[in-house]
């Protein structure tokens, strides 16, 4: 074998092997709603601004796939994301149905938010001069937010957790020296685990067993686990009127998921197990059904001169796909239901890149991402979003003309989230949650690259 097609073919092993990793994937939300947009360190430095546009590294697979059509040679790229958020909730006089407090256990929960380490990986080809073709591995949505069990909002949510693994085959070509084009498909794998207490106590009062006085004395404990496969596409344009001048589209799929797995319970004691027994709360098959939104980026890139360049962009997600989160279960409970109703958001980003030297890049950006939720109602400390702040810093080395190393750093400011869910409808036995969380993001990431 030709040794330029044994480097080809160990780097492409290189990235599957890191799919089999699964279990290192835990994954913290940073983006509004859900999405990460954590997958590149370059970007990380201008606070991803203009992603569409930018096309300078194999990171570009994921944010817009035609500018894979400017990269040479063979190109690797690895990085990790470490993602420490804080979510912190105070209770504003949360009740019970029934008039009493919900947090008899005086317990707000701890801080909510799950420090994560999110890697990802990517290689580009030149076929010809014209045609290239790549692969990302990377996780385009995440979740994962987890209170103590006896918490004031145990009946709402405990833990919450969603890891996607998304597989990005990739074309590019170049039409002309101004236009390329570009195409991928998604393979990606959907993982969920959703965990809350259960007021068995209030569910026999309803159910004519028990006085009212026995809520939140015999409660249950229900976790579902789900995960699926699902397929999807990305496609781009890239158009460069000058060297020092381009412009980029790129289109994200929808992908639908219905993760199916098991439910499985916990009972404190006795009369909570007789109640959820009677009431068909035990044990088996589960599943919800999942859209994850597709994404339309807009950007820009100009060099003002060798030395000073801009970036900036926009993103619309059409997260209003999320209308409302629903599990069904096999054993003939009901339906557990948790209405969302969330809007379609847009993200906006500029960003400078400063060449200090010959080696050595420096990269600043600020960027504002809307939340999907609509109002203090629909918000679940399953994900307490609220709209975010960006405020980025990050630089690279070039060791060679083939090997750089990036580092970069973010603060999200968030807007403090606040609920205030009444305890009707679907919320009745859950109670009527109050207050408000502490709320920001702080990322480190380090990414190495290597063109040979």
């Amino acid at each position: 074998m030709k040794k330029g097609k044994s480097v080809h073919w160990s780097m492409i092993a290189l990235i599957f092997c890191s799919v089999c990793s699964v279990h290192f994937w835990t994954v913290a939300v940073q983006a509004s709603g859900f999405a990460i947009v954590e997958q590149s360190v370059r970007g990380l430095g201008t606070a991803y601004a203009g992603s569409a546009a930018l096309a300078e590294d194999p990171s570009t697979i994921f944010y817009n796939p035609a500018g894979m059509a400017r990269l040479s040679g063979h190109q690797f790229e690895a990085g990790i994301h470490y993602i420490i958020p804080k979510a912190k909730f105070e209770d504003h006089g949360s009740t019970h149905v029934t008039g009493q407090p919900l947090n008899v256990h005086n317990n707000e929960g701890g801080d909510g938010g799950e420090s994560a380490l999110v890697p990802n990986a990517y290689y580009s080809h030149s076929a010809t001069e014209q045609l290239k073709i790549g692969i990302g591995v990377h996780a385009p949505f995440g979740l994962k937010t987890e209170y103590d069990r006896n918490w004031v909002g145990r009946y709402h949510a405990v833990e919450s957790e969603l890891q996607t693994i998304n597989i990005n085959p990739t074309l590019a070509y170049r039409l002309t020296p101004q236009w390329s084009i570009g195409a991928g498909v998604s393979i990606q794998w959907a993982d969920a685990t959703l965990s809350n207490k259960a007021d068995f106590g209030f569910a026999g009062f309803i159910g004519g067993i028990l006085p009212a006085t026995e809520s939140q004395r015999h409660d249950g404990f229900a976790e579902m686990d789900g995960d699926d496969w699902g397929y999807g596409f990305n496609l781009g344009i890239l158009f460069e009127p000058t060297h020092s001048t381009r412009f980029g589209i790129a289109f994200r799929s929808m992908i639908s998921h219905t993760l199916k797995g098991r439910i499985g319970y916990e009972y404190e004691d006795p009369i909570a197990q007789a109640v959820a027994v009677g009431g068909n709360f035990v044990n088996g098959d589960a599943s919800a059904e999942v859209d994850l939104p597709e994404t339309v980026s807009l950007g820009v890139y100009h060099a003002f001169n060798p030395t000073w360049a801009v970036v900036a962009g926009a993103t619309w997600t059409k997260w209003r796909r999320l209308d409302e989160l629903r599990i069904q279960y096999n054993t003939g409970q009901p339906d557990t239901v948790i209405t969302l109703d969330w809007d379609d958001t847009w993200r906006f980003d500029v960003g400078l890149i400063y060449q200090v030297t010959d080696r050595f890049t420096g990269r600043f950006g600020i960027a504002y991402d809307e939340s999907p939720i609509p109002n203090e109602q629909r918000r679940t400390p399953r994900i307490p979003d609220e709209d975010r702040y960006w405020l980025a810093i990050g630089g690279g080395y070039s060791f060679t003309d083939r090997a750089e190393l990036n580092v970069g750093y973010v603060h999200i400011f968030v807007d403090d989230p606040k609920v205030d869910k009444p305890a009707t409808d679907e919320d009745l036995a859950r109670g009527a949650l109050r207050g408000e969380w502490d709320a920001s993001v702080d990322i480190i990431s380090l990414n190495f690259i290597y063109i040979f």
